[in-house]
């Protein structure tokens, strides 16, 4: 290749409380790619290049990485990646990026799809399957990320999940879950906020994710509620756009030690980078 390739993914926060394997929104953070003629090897083990890998050649390129998504955290930064090596290879091989395609492709290495398709489409998406859908361009809220120092590993919080529920916490979830997508294709405050209540992995990350229990034991004034983000331990906190400045400064000063970070929703997914 002759010219360089700038490349830029989203990060995601997924499940949204109820929403679990199926709902995310993109957030305005983004890592990066740069794909460029070179001599150097890549390496074969990283997500990405394993990405770019599965549709496109490794020889005589060049990837050099930007990553701004802390990792870890539930914000995405795999699926970011993972989405970076896939449309950058389908860009060098094909001149196009087909998300239902890649988004099929990149399922086995992401293992979860909710994250991996707002990556691909940007905006508020769902995912079942090998499926995946746009629903809105943002959610009736502005998210606001706590985003704690520690790490959490993403196979180690599944591992927490239980084998079964109780028909109760699954009918409770299925009702949420139905508000839920209700309030983000109809673009619903009130519904929204009805929504974000879980009981089928929330209640069992809380013991490695002490946040989100102290977020929603005193929620900021007129916040809307708060969701673990992905398995944490990020938390998001929603709230309406009026609220979002109030919001922020009252959970700075609350959680001195965690990084607050109001965010604007991606309406564009991974793509050339502006």
């Amino acid at each position: 290749m002759t010219e360089a390739l700038r490349l830029r993914a989203p990060a995601t926060t997924a499940n949204l409380g109820p929403g679990f394997d199926c709902a995310a929104v993109a957030l305005d953070l983004w890592n990066e790619l740069e794909v460029s003629s070179g001599d150097d090897e890549p390496d074969p083990d990283h997500i990405g290049v394993r990405a770019f890998a599965r549709l496109a050649g490794l020889d005589g390129r060049r990837f050099t990485w930007t990553s701004r998504i802390p990792r870890a955290r539930g914000l995405g930064s795999s699926a970011a990646v993972i989405a970076l090596g896939l449309v950058a290879a389908a860009l060098v091989e094909r001149g196009r990026a087909d998300p239902a395609e890649l988004f099929a492709e990149g399922l086995e290495l992401e293992g979860h799809g909710d994250n991996l398709a707002a990556a691909l489409l940007g905006g508020v998406c769902l995912s079942w399957g090998t499926q995946l859908v746009r629903i809105a361009d943002r959610p009736p809220a502005i998210p606001i990320a706590l985003i704690p120092e520690a790490m959490v590993s993403t196979a180690a919080s599944r591992a927490a999940l239980p084998l079964t529920v109780t028909h109760a916490d699954a009918a409770f979830s299925a009702g949420r879950a139905t508000l839920l997508g209700a309030a983000l294709a109809g673009g619903s405050t009130e519904l929204f906020a009805e929504a974000l209540t879980d009981r089928l992995h929330e209640p069992y990350r809380a013991e490695s994710v002490p946040l989100l229990g102290a977020v929603r034991e005193a929620l900021p004034a007129r916040a809307l509620g708060a969701t673990l983000s992905g398995s944490g331990p990020a938390v998001i906190v929603w709230v309406r756009g009026e609220d979002a400045v109030s919001c922020e400064s009252e959970l700075a000063t609350r959680f001195p030690n965690e990084r607050v970070l109001r965010l604007e929703v991606a309406t564009m997914g991974a793509g050339p980078a502006p």
